[in-house]
């Protein structure tokens, strides 16, 4: 159906064939995209003169002006209709009247309005006031009456904002700047708003208004196609969920993606990413020159003054070879020859960033155009200057995305296309991959003094995550690329061979820290093993801080921090030919053994409470920061300990960041065995509860009188989880060969209050003994590692191993 046969169906026919001819439009699936959207503006167009004219008769100096996105013709299916009733002011009554004849049809038929009436010179003084106002009568578009009345607003709205331009487009990019600090940025957010956030079509549209300015304009590059994918985007939310909404909620991405004919969610939002990065960039080159325009204009009349009339030249100060800074931007020399010196792009990028200055988007453009491939192997000028861009700190972030918006980077390191763009399903992560790669080369640049070969630790944190673009687990498929890629850049054989290691195992410290007893000789001897060598460990130990802090605030704490340290040091000193200690050997301090005396004297649990704190890492004399509270449970040898004192904790909403449970020797005398448990906990909110109070329902809950079960149930019950993404179901395996002394098993799912009660519970009824657990939860997602062993100490058997993680796997999925 074109957009003439459902204008034809609808007119005459009043809402009702206006209601059928759009439902006909919205439903039939002929036309999607710009097309659909036309049509439905020009059937909207249509009913809305009808309305005026049946209302208008015998009315003169009065016009209907869809204004905003309406003006523009870019209604969705749930789209506001922003209309302007303009009038002369000879007939206000009349014109009331008329008001009321075209808005009551339309909120009739469910339809959203934004509506106004006004005089010219109300339109003008109000859009002085409200600059939201001005925005949208910069696209008014005549809809029905005198057309004369339109075309004057429409000259005047425009000569007004002209000249009001170096006081009005400041205002502008304030406002875009406060919407995007309050909203975010599309182009890495999992359920973006697709109008508001930064690089969103709000962002467009001033965009819109920049060029309408005459003061500068965007780059027109690809951004009608960025602006039309966003729309498209938007229309399809809209069908999909029946409601007005911009927002891209993770559980309706997937019938998004099918309504565009798309393969799947993350498609769809890889496409969102690539549109909003387009505007982003558009938006980033478009306000540097409004500024720069602005500040010329203030300089000019004293420079003209001082120079006698004449024309002001710009400085150029030198930077590098083939590069200058002219006007707060790196541009190219006039000598530069792109098209003979393929080490230019690099070598201006990391003069730009050393210079905390941007790249100017004609250099760039002019060396996308022209510049040659560099050979295989780089030569070392090449490989340098990437290093330096790399260790430059935040101006890395801007000066490569000026980059990558012309696609040098992609022509640079060609496994870069699989990354970009590509979203990351993990509430832990901020970043798409290839931002985040590029913060984690930011971060790492902070940390170049740590190690003896800052090269590789840049190199390596630009690719450490170079293989989630590969199907697969990551770090293999990363250290195939890393080795091709630290070959093709001119790296030697043995520099690539460190780079390989290091992304195959970027994640090896801080999952061993977190999900392995670093008492047991096997895990430091494991690490010692994969790592190889001291200059390697340090690498990797920066590495994975530089990581981690990259990826957001659930992957990295002081805590963490001092469980890789913790475990570098232990590995450090198996390097240096130290053997790791028996954890059989270490002995009780005395204060664990006070407290296993007393639960032997009096039979009972008994508890001590003691903060951890730790100054930070990255400013020393900062106040400390704690690393949760030291829990210290004693308690006679029994059936139940581990799910009691988890169900308990539970109960008082402290978070387990770490769990062990050990039996003391007791002093001669003595018979029996204690056990000691050695938790790091964290209050939820709130204070800490008095150990007292933990104690009590402690020997209540291992006597049986406390029904764990019951309470945890009654509280879920009485705060209701919101409705959201069904999350994953759990999953346990067996970790091989991890420890000597016991099996490892290790359980991957939903965080939850009381989960690891229920995982305690599971293996007491599997009849196993934990001999320590090591808790770690990771945004929403919880990793744990449990040692147990036989009721005699010894791991257990391959086949009971497998049957323990099926039982504990469908106990957790029940």
């Amino acid at each position: 159906m074109t957009s003439t046969d459902v204008r034809t169906e609808a007119e005459g026919s009043g809402p009702s064939g206006y209601a059928a001819a759009r439902l006909r439009l919205l439903t039939e699936g002929a036309q999607s995209g710009p097309p659909r959207r036309a049509a439905l503006s020009d059937l909207t167009d249509g009913w809305l003169a009808e309305l005026f004219a049946a209302g208008a008769e015998g009315l003169r100096g009065v016009s209907l002006v869809a204004v905003g996105g309406y003006g523009r013709g870019e209604l969705s299916p749930r789209s506001d209709l922003d209309l302007l009733l303009l009038h002369d002011g000879s007939d206000s009554k009349a014109v009331a009247a008329l008001a009321d004849r075209i808005w009551y049809p339309v909120w009739d038929l469910g339809l959203a309005l934004d509506h106004s009436v006004r005089t010219p010179a109300e339109a003008r003084r109000t859009a002085g006031e409200d600059l939201k106002v001005q925005l949208g009568l910069l696209d008014a578009r005549h809809l029905a009456g005198d057309l004369g009345l339109t075309a004057g607003l429409r000259t005047a709205v425009l000569a007004d904002w002209r000249n009001q331009a170096p006081k009005r487009l400041p205002e502008l990019q304030e406002l875009c700047a406060e919407r995007a600090e309050r909203q975010g940025e599309l182009q890495y957010l999992l359920e973006p708003d697709l109008k508001e956030a930064r690089g969103g079509l709000r962002d467009a549209t001033a965009l819109r208004a920049v060029a309408a300015s005459w003061l500068a304009d965007a780059p027109r590059e690809g951004l009608a196609d960025a602006r039309r994918r966003l729309l498209d985007v938007r229309d399809a939310l809209h069908l999909t969920t029946g409601r007005a909404t911009d927002r891209l909620a993770l559980q309706e991405q997937d019938q998004v993606a099918t309504e565009l004919g798309l393969l799947d969610a993350d498609t769809l939002l890889r496409q969102v990413y690539e549109a909003a990065r387009v505007i982003s960039y558009a938006s980033d080159v478009t306000w540097r020159e409004v500024g720069r325009v602005l500040r010329s204009r203030a300089v000019r009349p004293r420079l003209r003054a001082m120079l006698g009339g004449g024309k002001p030249v710009a400085e150029r100060s030198p930077l590098a070879e083939g590069v200058v800074e002219q006007d707060g931007e790196v541009v190219l020399a006039r000598a530069a020859r792109p098209e003979r010196d393929p080490v230019l792009p690099l070598r201006a990028a990391a003069a730009a960033a050393q210079a905390g200055l941007p790249l100017s988007l004609h250099a760039v453009r002019r060396m996308a155009a022209s510049v040659r491939p560099l050979p295989t192997p780089w030569p070392a000028e090449a490989r340098e200057q990437l290093v330096t861009l790399l260790g430059s700190g935040r101006p890395t972030v801007e000066v490569w995305e000026a980059l990558e918006a012309e696609g040098l980077i992609t022509r640079l390191l060609p496994d870069w296309e699989r990354v970009r763009c590509r979203p990351q399903r993990n509430a832990v992560h901020l970043w798409t991959v290839d931002r985040h790669l590029i913060e984690t080369a930011v971060r790492a640049s902070e940390l170049t003094r740590r190690v003896g070969r800052p090269d590789l630790l840049l190199v390596a944190a630009l690719l450490h995550d170079i293989g989630k673009g590969w199907p697969g687990d990551h770090s293999l498929a990363g250290e195939i690329i890393a080795r091709d890629v630290a070959g093709r850049i001119g790296f030697d054989r043995d520099d690539v061979a460190v780079l390989a290691t290091l992304v195959r195992h970027h994640l090896l410290l801080v999952e061993t820290a977190t999900r392995r007893d670093l008492e047991d000789p096997a895990t430091v001897s494991s690490v010692a093993e994969a790592v190889g060598s001291q200059s390697t460990l340090e690498l990797l130990h920066a590495l994975t801080e530089a990581d981690a802090l990259a990826t957001g605030p659930a992957a990295w704490s002081t805590w963490r921090s001092a469980l890789v340290t913790d475990l570098v040091k232990r590995v450090s000193a198996v390097l240096a030919g130290d053997e790791p200690a028996d954890p059989e050997a270490a002995t009780p301090t005395a204060e664990q053994e006070r407290l296993a005396v007393e639960a032997y004297r009096t039979g009972g649990p008994v508890l001590a409470l003691r903060a951890q704190t730790e100054p930070p890492a990255e400013e020393p004399s900062g106040e400390p920061e704690p690393l949760g509270v030291e829990l210290l449970i004693a308690v006679p040898d029994q059936p139940g300990v581990l799910p009691a004192v988890a169900g308990v904790l539970a109960m008082h909403r402290l978070t387990v960041r770490t769990a062990e449970l050990r039996a003391l020797d007791l002093p001669d005398g003595m018979d029996g065995s204690v056990l000691l448990l050695d938790w790091r906990v964290a209050a939820e909110y709130g204070s800490l509860p008095q150990a007292a109070r933990l104690r009590a329902d402690l020997v209540r809950a291992l006597d049986g009188s406390l029904d764990i079960s019951a309470r945890l149930a009654e509280r879920d019950a009485a705060y209701p989880r919101r409705r959201g993404v069904v999350p994953p179901p759990p999953r346990v395996t067996v970790a091989p060969a991890a420890s000597r002394h016991a099996t490892v098993i290790e359980v991957r799912a939903q965080d939850a209050p009381g989960l690891l009660f229920r995982i305690g519970r599971a293996l007491e009824k599997a009849g196993v003994r934990v001999r320590s657990a090591h808790v770690s939860t990771l945004g929403a997602n919880a990793v744990d590692a449990f040692y147990v062993t036989t009721g005699t100490g010894a791991p257990l058997p391959a086949e009971d191993a497998v049957s323990v993680a099926r039982a504990l796997e469908e106990a957790l999925r029940g």
